[in-house]
């Protein structure tokens, strides 16, 4: 009977270990953005973008209007920092840095800063959305959970693809009820299951500005938005000078 079990229960076992199915996309619109932002963080709002761009003396906050790419609004991150993803919940965007272990908050509206908040080991990417939580990235295979008021960590879930880990998780955006994780160096896509993190599938956005014709100091694909209203998505990169609305199947 044991034997029989075993069998029976093989296939699937098999089947639940097979590497997450890659997507391909098709490309809705494009429209302009500044080549010299190095994007960490995207998220749409109320027909706009905020933005949070890296580097240390260029790391900034932004408002950004999409059809043009014109920054509407911009406030200067102190150049000791070195800025990194961004979220929004409710009136206020919390933007991680690098390696301070340190969160800024701000006022949506006026970009004042309210508080800071501290985390442990690197901030690179970081999501948010009420049906799901704040989930933010350390650029290893960990994504940790936080509380949406505190910003103290509640749970951490380990991504895998097939039983292997998946590192250099980055920027993340909620995308219906999951969470999408761009892989630094890389021009895919995990589309992460929330619960389990497991790879649900991978997006491959290699054809989207190919490589090779790309010009320093242009870099990796970094940056993705979702407007929940329309189901739009949109993709961009580091110093990349156009953000893709795109669709996947």
């Amino acid at each position: 009977m044991a034997l029989l079990t075993a069998l029976a229960c093989a296939p699937a076992t098999i089947a639940q270990r097979q590497p997450a199915p890659v997507q391909g996309f098709r490309l809705v619109a494009t429209f302009p953005h500044d080549p010299e932002a190095f994007t960490q963080g995207l998220v749409f709002a109320d027909g706009e973008f905020h933005e949070s761009t890296g580097l240390n003396g260029e790391s900034s906050l932004r408002r950004v209007e999409i059809a043009t790419g014109k920054v509407l609004q911009e406030i200067k991150v102190p150049k000791e920092y070195f800025a990194e993803g961004l979220a929004l919940v409710g009136d206020e965007l919390l933007q991680l840095t690098w390696q301070h272990r340190l969160g800024f908050v701000y006022d949506r509206k006026t970009f004042r800063q309210k508080r800071t908040f501290a985390y442990q080991g690197e901030g690179w990417g970081i999501a948010y959305d009420p049906s799901g939580g704040l989930v933010m990235s350390d650029g290893s295979d960990t994504l940790t959970f936080l509380d949406p008021r505190t910003q103290a960590a509640v749970k951490t879930i380990r991504v895998r693809d097939a039983g292997r880990p998946v590192p250099q998780l980055n920027e993340l955006e909620w995308v219906d009820g999951e969470i999408w994780a761009n892989v630094w160096t890389t021009d895919r896509v995990a589309r992460i299951s929330a619960n389990t993190g497991d790879v649900n599938a991978w997006i491959d956005l290699s054809t989207l500005w190919p490589r090779e014709q790309r010009q320093p100091p242009a870099d990796v694909l970094n940056g993705i938005a979702y407007d929940k209203a329309t189901r739009r998505i949109f993709v961009t990169g580091k110093k990349w000078p156009r953000v893709y609305q795109i669709a996947v199947p």
